[in-house]
């Protein structure tokens, strides 16, 4: 079993547009304990860039990102 396959947490953010999705994820990152994932989901173009930043940025591990149509799937582990 892949560490994307146990999501501990679904953060929904379709339809939101920059900044709010990273709004959203620091706020659900901090209720997780270190080491649980979070699945993210986000439409907005600008998602995939945001996010590696903000991994970067907050030393969060972004474990994986999928492309599913128009939809992005951004698996989180708390560090």
């Amino acid at each position: 079993m892949s560490s994307t396959d146990n999501v501990d947490r679904t953060l929904d953010c379709l339809k939101l547009l920059c900044p709010v999705p990273i709004i959203r994820i620091s706020k659900a990152v901090k209720e997780l304990q270190r080491g649980q994932t979070l699945l993210m989901l986000a439409d907005d173009p600008g998602a995939k860039a945001d996010m590696l930043a903000w991994s970067k940025q907050t030393g969060n591990e972004l474990l994986k990102i999928e492309e599913d149509g128009k939809v992005f799937k951004f698996y989180v582990r708390k560090k």
